[in-house]
């Protein structure tokens, strides 16, 4: 099964959905804005994805900026700034059973179609 992360305010998030869409393939939508991630479930992302947790983070959101910027942060608050503030996680997401992206550009989603 595929899943996508998704903020439907957000027009990279909207063009990754339309690629699930088009691809005829069953897909399961998680707005987690509407029901926040875990700070265990966003450490199982941050591993399928193979990035480090800051890589995970919209620096440019003015949360980030006021709250966080120019702070040194170990993995572990960063991933709880993440959960607190679901606002700050880079859209979409997009798991499957080949692996995980994030869907910036959203051409990336195909990798894992």
């Amino acid at each position: 099964m595929i899943t996508i992360y998704h903020n439907p305010r957000c027009s990279k998030s909207r063009q990754g959905l339309g690629i699930l869409e088009e691809s005829g393939k069953d897909f399961e939508i998680i707005k987690y804005l509407d029901d926040p991630l875990s700070e265990k479930d966003l450490a199982i992302l941050i591993k399928k994805l193979e990035i480090a947790p800051i890589d995970l983070v919209r620096t440019n959101e003015a949360i980030w900026k006021e709250k966080y910027k120019g702070k040194q942060l170990t993995d572990d608050e960063i991933i709880k700034a993440m959960m607190n503030y679901p606002k700050l996680i880079e859209r979409p997401i997009i798991v499957s059973e080949k692996g995980a992206v994030i869907g910036r550009p959203p051409e990336n989603i195909q990798s894992i179609l």
